[in-house]
């Protein structure tokens, strides 16, 4: 048999977290919390494969509860799950470490499909080498690192996602739709934004090489540039 996937729920609202808990826990084990207080500690005890963090909770929002995962875990997907639809709160949770965001409300269809896409990319295997040479950089694919002369960067799983992609394709001009259909799933505006977030991110890891660029080609897509 299959063991099912883990899924960490942060959501103080009892109608909807016993909502989301009854049309997952089919498919999937889920620890349900409504206290954002106590989630790094949970994350700690159990081994999630997702995390479907609320942002405006008691006590610790989910901002916070991010942060924390992230410095236990830079691979676990983090999907933030909120009524804030705001573009600067989307931008903000992927700057948290966030890796997908969904407003409220939404379908649990929707919501299934994107915790799909999230555990299907871990169990695939990169298709690159174990290490890609970037400049003065080492970039190791299954292990998320990024070394630069003995410094090592870890990444989140959508950061070396990205970044992978960028420097199997460095030869040419990458379109946005590609990455965005490639590693999202769709190129839709806010996707199209936190693209943006995560080019950022990359661009400020490989700084210490003056050589690599990210160029963007605007209302076309992004070139790799590598020594």
């Amino acid at each position: 048999m299959t063991k099912k996937a883990s899924i960490l729920l942060v959501e103080d609202d009892p109608s909807l977290g016993y909502l989301m808990k009854d049309a997952l826990e089919d498919n999937y084990n889920v620890k349900w919390l409504v206290d954002g207080q106590y989630a790094k500690e949970k994350f700690k005890e159990g081994n999630f494969d997702v995390c479907l963090l609320d942002i405006m909770l008691p006590k610790k929002d989910g901002f916070s509860i991010a942060e924390d995962i992230r410095s236990i875990n830079q691979q676990v997907p983090i999907l933030f799950v909120s009524a804030k639809s705001m573009e600067e709160d989307r931008i903000k949770g992927f700057m948290k470490g966030g890796d997908d965001y969904i407003t409220k409300p939404f379908s649990m269809d929707e919501l299934k499909l994107r915790i799909e896409v999230f555990l299907r990319r871990s169990e695939s295997k990169p298709k690159t080498e174990d290490q890609i040479t970037i400049g003065q950089y080492v970039f190791t694919p299954p292990t998320f690192t990024l070394s630069h002369l003995g410094e090592e960067q870890k990444l989140t799983r959508r950061e070396s996602e990205l970044l992978q992609y960028l420097a199997v394709n460095h030869t040419q001009v990458i379109k946005r739709e590609d990455i965005l259909n490639a590693l999202w799933g769709n190129d839709d505006y806010f996707n199209g934004r936190s693209l943006d977030v995560f080019i950022s991110k990359l661009r400020k890891y490989l700084s210490k090489d003056p050589e690599i660029k990210i160029n963007n080609y605007h209302g076309v897509g992004f070139q790799f540039q590598i020594p």
